[in-house]
């Protein structure tokens, strides 16, 4: 069953869009998955890829959200110590 993660705040789909760009090393959020697909040797292509088995889909979507909650936590603790 797929998780979908609800924002709470539309407002911050933006953020979260360009945080995603930023981790994945891209300029559009949307290629964020296609880049790191190819960082780790994933076929992803932008048509039809239900051919890729569920390991490889988690690799992508595992390094892409880890790289963002990483992310978020050095944001907050750079944060702290300006405090």
């Amino acid at each position: 069953m797929a998780r979908r993660n609800k924002i709470l705040i539309a407002e911050a789909r933006k953020g979260l869009d360009d945080l995603k760009a930023k981790v994945a090393g891209t300029e559009y959020p949307e290629d964020a998955k296609f880049e790191v697909a190819k960082e780790i040797g994933v076929p992803l292509k932008k048509d039809y890829n239900g051919l890729l088995t569920a390991k490889e889909n988690g690799k992508i979507g595992g390094r892409l959200g880890g790289g963002m909650v990483k992310e978020l936590v050095k944001m907050a603790q750079e944060k702290l110590m300006k405090k």
